[in-house]
């Protein structure tokens, strides 16, 4: 008996245990943050999990190490603070945070930025329902720029090589302990840039589930007004220190991931935003020896880890950079072509038959001259897909044709496309517009309704070729009705989309839609010449309720649907009749206002008859 309650003890102390877990350790290092501390800790604080907060004065001399310990006083159970000597970076607080740390998960934060009050509910929900190792939360700049391409949804698990997460190397994220403990994943020491960098590379290589909770904001990257963080400072990306400190993650990755096209995935990101980004602006600044050895530091990288697979996933002017490293003023030309910004302006709209005519004029800034100009179509549900239109030029205005009909199903964003040196400078077309410039009318072509419009959020051109976001201005309205054997109501009507009778095989069925359930019954339509339908309709077989009456039409896109219209001067009167015992009566009518088809069906057994005749 007595091993028995000991066994039962000791089950009973594991589950305790195990109830106490701590689920996250929140590792914050601060030096002389006092003015944005209150914030980032209460925002720690407030999160609804099990956490411990170590919190690591690096130093401070502002009254942030005093403040912290007032924090340990008042919340002794979850605030954990940590003095050390100032060090100079990030690295070495960060480190002795994680040796703190006996959380299932670790998440880095800065005490000048701060969490959404449920951001590691659901990063730790995440992580628990996936195995995940790393939970990358959605990151939003106020005054500094974020992450964005690998946020664009959420994700329960995504692929190294085929996802984006690998350009976000902050370490503002959540990482599973034991991986970080197993292979032993520590941040750069003694570094003033790039720590983190080293500490979420080699989280990645080791990563098997890497998840991403994209729908929520769970980090808010702050800007300090005096410009005091790192980040902030002017030599915190002098391109030279910079280039020189890549170098270490660079090399270990490569140390764990073999050559092949994963190598090559995650090259590719180094090479876009660490090695050519400084050919860029920062490039333009400087002064010409400062360029050459710029272009040397980016030459010995290419020579190191430049392979064919790396070239194949750049775009155009990356890959021109690469063939004009020794040529410095041609690397100065490309620089000013990618920071030119593209002058655009929208100067006219009409239809041409089944041609769209857009015509405007374009440019980049600060440059006279270009090799060539187009106007792209994107889908936008399918950026992969585009169809280039080539510029009628005329001095500085272009003028197109697009071929509507050739678009296809869809939504298609129009963009201006300007060619010089090999690159090629991509804007949206629309926002700047003449006065006069009106969305022209849709138009049904082949049977396929196509709708320009400018965008509610930026007022640029697009078009919707199908009616997928736009409403089609459309038109039924009934004629003649009738009852007929079978207790349907024969009906006669006319329809018009965009001011023109469709073609007969766009009409497709009446549908009835019950107002309170939203359920539908479908029923056939016969099409007629010059845009006239007929049809026998069943509405007495309808389940009791309020249905509303709609045509459907197939216009390339979705089903449009038309609110069929009607008065009481057509509508057939009001049936009733006897079956199985029920009394069942069908009231078509014409809704106020608008004038629009529905009927009330009622069955009343003989039974709630004599009840309300009694009443």
């Amino acid at each position: 008996m007595a091993a028995q309650r000991d066994s039962q003890g000791a089950a009973m102390s594991a589950r305790d245990n195990e109830d106490d877990a701590v689920d996250v350790s929140v590792v914050i290092p601060v030096h002389n943050c006092r003015a944005y501390l209150d914030r980032c800790l209460t925002a720690a604080l407030v999160q609804r999990v099990k956490k411990e907060i170590v919190v690591v004065d690096d130093g401070s001399t502002d009254g942030s190490a005093e403040l912290l310990d007032l924090y340990a006083v008042y919340h002794p159970d979850v605030v954990k603070v940590v003095h050390i000597a100032g060090s100079g970076g990030a690295g070495r607080p960060r480190n002795v945070g994680l040796f703190h740390a006996t959380g299932r998960y670790v998440f880095f934060c800065d005490a000048d930025d701060h969490l959404g009050p449920e951001a590691l509910e659901r990063m730790v929900a995440m992580a628990d329902r996936n195995g995940s190792d790393i939970v990358l939360g959605k990151i939003v700049g106020h005054g500094r720029r974020a992450p964005a391409s690998m946020f664009q949804h959420s994700a329960d698990r995504v692929e190294l090589g085929d996802s984006n997460v690998y350009n976000s190397l902050c370490c503002f994220k959540l990482f599973r302990r034991e991986l970080l403990e197993r292979h032993r994943i520590r941040f750069g020491e003694g570094m003033l840039i790039g720590e983190d960098i080293m500490f979420t590379v080699h989280a990645y290589c080791h990563a098997d589930v890497i998840s991403v909770v994209a729908d929520y904001d769970c980090y808010h990257l702050v800007s300090r007004p005096d410009g005091s963080s790192i980040m902030q400072q002017s030599g915190s990306r002098d391109p030279l220190a910079w280039l020189a400190m890549i170098r270490k993650p660079m090399r270990l990755m490569a140390d764990h991931i073999t050559p092949g096209p994963l190598r090559d995935h995650l090259l590719r990101r180094h090479f876009r935003l660490d090695a050519f980004a400084q050919l860029g602006s920062v490039f333009l600044e400087s002064d010409d020896v400062r360029r050459k050895d710029i272009a040397r530091e980016v030459a010995a990288l290419c020579e190191e880890w430049y392979t064919p697979g790396v070239h194949e996933r750049l775009d155009s002017i990356d890959r021109q950079r690469v063939g004009a490293l020794d040529d410095i003023d041609r690397l100065v030309r490309l620089a000013r072509v990618e920071n030119a910004a593209v002058r655009r302006r929208l100067t006219g709209l009409r239809w041409e038959g089944d041609r769209l005519v857009v015509t405007g004029s374009a440019g980049l800034d600060g440059i006279s001259k270009d090799d060539g100009l187009a106007v792209v179509l994107r889908s936008r549900h399918d950026p992969e897909h585009e169809v280039v239109v080539p510029a009628e030029r005329k001095g500085g205005d272009f003028a197109v044709r697009v071929d509507v009909p050739a678009l296809g199903s869809g939504i298609w964003d129009v963009r201006v496309a300007v060619e010089l040196e090999g690159v090629v400078r991509f804007a949206r077309l629309g926002a700047e517009r003449d006065g006069g410039v009106t969305r022209p009318q849709p138009r049904l072509i082949g049977g396929v309704v196509a709708l320009p419009y400018f965008t509610r959020d930026n007022g640029n051109l697009s078009i919707d070729v199908g009616g997928h976001v736009v409403a089609v201005p459309g038109a039924a309205r009934l004629i003649r009705t009738r009852w007929a054997l079978g207790h349907r109501l024969l009906v006669d009507g006319e329809v018009s989309v965009v001011g023109t009778a469709p073609a007969a095989s766009a009409l497709k069925r009446i549908v009835w839609r019950e107002r309170r359930s939203g359920c539908e019954r479908g029923e056939r339509v016969l099409a007629l010449p010059g845009g006239g339908f007929a049809a026998r309709v069943g509405i007495g077989r309808l389940p009791p309720g309020t249905w509303d009456a709609y045509l459907e039409l197939d216009l390339g896109g979705p089903p449009a649907r038309f609110r069929i219209e009607t008065d009481a001067e057509t509508l057939a009167a009001p049936r009733r009749w006897w079956g199985v015992a029920l009394l069942r009566s069908v009231r078509p009518y014409a809704t106020s206002g608008k004038g629009r088809l529905s009927t009330v069906v009622r069955r009343l057994t003989a039974r709630t008859i004599i009840k309300r005749i009694l009443r």
